[in-house]
């Protein structure tokens, strides 16, 4: 009896034991596989922060760029080689009026220079400064072409038909290639194949 008494204690502390067994067994296995689950949460959330502020920054690079650009200043456009002021030609004069001041013949003048090419594509004499006067010799050498004369070729004129022309066509401003003699007065006159 004492010894049937003693297996059923055995029996029952062994089966005890292993109730136990197997429930620590499963405690400490969740507690590992809780244990990863930790490490999972916060490495799954930390890529989507890095991610966001990426995602950020290339609008905002984009819109600087688009916003820089239109602020940038326009090249502005280059200024013509025939804009700059150029001298005044020593030899070339714009011819308005005759007039018989003093008792001799005499021309109203500008001087000036050649200018950038007009809407037509031809040159243009720009004058400067005041009319002034000069006088013309009796005999002086005159060429013309037209409007003075019906010819696109120079021809010889005299100081005669020059002034009657300038008078009935006062202020058109015809170029002229002159030269003045020892007196003061101008010697040779021909006439240019562009106008003011």
């Amino acid at each position: 009896m004492a010894a049937l008494a003693l297996c059923a204690t055995l029996a029952l502390t062994g089966c005890n034991g292993d109730k136990d067994a197997g429930a620590a067994g499963p405690t400490p296995a969740s507690t590992p596989s809780a244990t990863p689950a930790l490490p999972s949460a916060p490495a799954g959330g930390a890529p989507p922060s890095p991610t966001k502020p990426t995602a950020k920054a290339t609008p905002v690079a984009s819109a600087s760029a688009s916003a820089t650009a239109p602020g940038k200043p326009k090249a502005s456009a280059p200024v013509p080689a025939c804009a700059s002021k150029a001298p005044a030609s020593p030899d070339e004069i714009a011819v308005y009026r005759y007039t018989p001041e003093g008792g001799f013949h005499g021309l109203i003048v500008k001087h000036g220079h050649w200018g950038c090419p007009g809407p037509g594509g031809a040159a243009h004499f720009e004058t400067v400064g005041e009319e002034t006067y000069l006088p013309i010799a009796e005999d002086a050498k005159i060429t013309a072409l037209t409007p003075i004369v019906a010819s696109t070729v120079s021809k010889p004129i005299t100081v005669h038909e020059l002034s009657e022309w300038l008078i009935a066509h006062p202020d058109k401003g015809l170029v002229f290639h002159y030269n003045v003699g020892k007196s003061g007065a101008i010697e040779t006159l021909g006439q240019e194949e562009y106008t003011v």
